[in-house]
Parts: structure tokens; sequence; C-alpha cells
């Protein structure tokens, strides 16, 4: 199955209806819970198709009660297309590079780092965390693929917006302001400090990439509001304040309550989000709580990003995200 191919728009179908899983969609706007599938069995490439295009219709969807090891994550992922290296400055796992696990440890060191800032010296600008990942590279990952390894009873839930929402939902001389913009990206001093060189050679950082401040999704054509607040320095060509503020909008409007769902992880729930036309945020309480958490992720390899006046995101500094191998 070409992957690409199979994600383009079947103008002709129902939106709630799919041939081989089950979809209860969770808010009129983003994410929806599939059932009726066992992710420790082989995806067929019809069922792969129905996922995607479940995917595209609702922006992210969640599974419960999938058991699955660290190899069959990578197989569902690989359904979807190549996947890449776990990160482009943190390494995976030692047996499964593919894999980044994410636990509550780096959100409480994280949380310190801040609260040691000296008086007068902000926090990153991370907005509690919103964020499309892995935007400081020209290609980000098409997809993001998050599996509960180790979940608390409470807290820790994960929010996500429909960034196609947010831009459609501007008015019509703002999406004409912002159709023909640009951002830099870069990485964060958290994501940027002082790492041991890598087991595969690759490159720490630091990176910056170019991209347009909207972009055209690459499968279904839709213009939406390509957002990173984690990542973003400035609006090119605008003047400080003005980029401050045109950005500080643009965030207002990106995570606003009616484009949001907000996830309840259980134990062994699985997250997929198309991060091509969504951001996301957690875990939100990460400042509050410091039960054990951990979560592991892959991603799917994606592609330079466009926008609506044909500008093609240029990787400014570091290397891009290429596929593992």
């Amino acid at each position: 199955m070409n992957a690409v191919t199979a994600l383009r728009p079947d103008t002709n179908r129902d939106r709630f209806t799919y041939d081989h899983i089950t979809v209860e969609p969770v808010t009129p706007t983003i994410g929806a819970e599939i059932s009726g599938i066992d992710l420790r069995e082989p995806i067929t490439p019809e069922l792969a198709a129905d996922i995607q295009r479940a995917l595209h219709d609702w922006r992210v969807v969640f599974f419960r009660d999938q058991d699955i090891s660290n190899e069959q994550l990578k197989a569902f992922g690989r359904a979807f297309g190549p996947l890449t290296p776990a990160h482009p400055i943190a390494e995976g796992l030692e047996d499964h590079p593919e894999i980044w696990e994410r636990s509550v440890a780096e959100y409480r060191t994280r949380r310190e780092r801040n609260t040691a800032l000296p008086p007068g010296r902000e926090p990153p600008r991370d907005y509690k965390g919103w964020h499309i990942d892995i935007t400081f590279v020209a290609n980000p990952n098409r997809y993001s693929i998050l599996h509960g390894v180790e979940i608390p009873p409470y807290g820790g839930d994960t929010l996500f917006t429909n960034l196609i929402a947010a831009y459609e939902g501007l008015s019509a001389p703002v999406r004409g302001l912002i159709d023909g913009l640009q951002a830099v990206h870069r990485t964060t001093d958290y994501d940027g400090g002082t790492r041991e060189p890598r087991r595969d050679g690759r490159t720490k950082g630091p990176f910056v990439a170019l991209h347009p401040l909207v972009r055209i999704h690459p499968e279904t054509g839709e213009k939406l509001l390509f957002l990173n607040p984690g990542t973003i320095s400035h609006i090119v060509g605008l003047k400080e304040p003005e980029s401050k503020a045109l950005l500080d909008l643009l965030f207002y409007e990106a995570t606003r309550p009616e484009y949001q769902v907000r996830f309840h992880w259980r134990p062994k729930s699985l997250v997929v989000w198309d991060n091509q036309a969504v951001a996301h945020a957690g875990p939100i309480d990460y400042a509050q709580f410091d039960l054990a958490r951990a979560v592991r992720r892959i991603t799917v390899a994606g592609e330079l990003t466009r926008g609506p006046d044909g500008f093609v995101s240029q990787q400014l500094e570091g290397e891009l995200f290429n596929v593992l191998g």
C-alpha cells in the first residue's frame, strides 16, 4: 500500500462510516476512539487505510487496552510509513532506536530548572507545553504514536487542538495576512543543552528551520495554522513587537476550547495524532504531580512543509529528520 495515496480524501464517503473499525467521536471538532482492534495482530492494508481515514476525519484517534510489545508498536507504526529515529536530539531506547521514552522525572527536571532561573529571566516560552512535534527541522514527522507504559491513577492528561479548525476560525483579513508569512523555529534552551555524543553518530543540534506560518496539508489540501509556541522565535519580516503580538493572537485562537479534546490516559492506552494538523500539550499538570508515569513514542516520517504561496520549508541549521537506517 502506498500510504500517501491512501490518505487522499474520499469525498464520496460518509465521515462516520468505516469498513473495518468502530469509531466513536469524542467532540464534534477533534478526537475519536477506535475499538474492535487488537494491535498485537498484523495491520492489513485495508485496516491501515481505515485508520488513516479516521485520523483525517478526527485528527487524533485513541485506542484502549492495547497490551503490545515494542516490536508490535513499531510494526503498527510502519503500517503508515517509514519510522524516524526516536528524536533529532534525544536518543531512543538502546535496543529500539525508533522509540523515545518519556517519564515524569524529565518533567520534574524541567520544573526545577525553571524555578532556578535568576530573577527577571522568564522560563522557556512553551505556553504550558503546547507544541507540534519536531518543527525545528524542515520535515517534521507525519504522525506521532504514543503508548502508555506506566500510567498514574489520576493526572497526566494530554490536550490536542485542531489547527485546521483554528485557521478556518480566523477572519478573512487575518488569513490573508498570514498566508504569505514565514516563521523561524529553533531548538530551545531546554532541548539544546549539553549532551553526551549520540550512539548513532547523529548531530545533537542545534537545529533551526524556516517554515510557512500557514501550511497546506500534504494529503487533504486543507490550510492550517502551523503554529508551534515552543519553538517559534519570530515571524520573518515583522518588527519584534509586531511578531510577538501576532503570535500571541494566533496562539489564543489555536487553543480555544472549542478546537480541543482532552484525553485521560489509562494503562495500555495508545494515541495516534496527525502531526501535520494538530498541536498538543501534555502532561498538562506535570508541575503539580510526581506520580510514576512513562510513555513511549514513535514517529512516522514526514516531508518538507509547504505554504499557500508555494514556499517550501528550509533547514537553516542542523540536518533533516531522516528515516532510520
